[in-house]
């Protein structure tokens, strides 16, 4: 294996790692969504093959972010 073959893979590679991280995201959504529809939790699961415990962890990260205090404009946290 030369250089740049190399090369070509480990960038096909850290192409894949980005599609990954995108449809990670788009899947969480639609679990997000699918539990707000009332989709038995159960479905959800067989559909996505995570475990309940990933489910309840997914869709409750969403609900502690959207009740996360939000700091005034202007308030920069930890600056001097």
């Amino acid at each position: 294996m030369d250089k740049r073959s190399l090369e070509h893979l480990a960038g096909r590679f850290r192409e894949s790692e980005t599609r990954t991280e995108i449809l990670r995201v788009e899947l969480a959504a639609a679990i997000r969504q699918a539990a707000a529809d009332d989709v038995p939790q159960k479905d959800i699961c067989e559909a996505t093959g995570y475990t309940r415990q990933q489910v309840r962890r997914i869709v409750k990260a969403e609900a502690e972010r959207d009740s996360a205090p939000v700091a005034p404009a202007g308030h920069n946290e930890g600056t001097v």
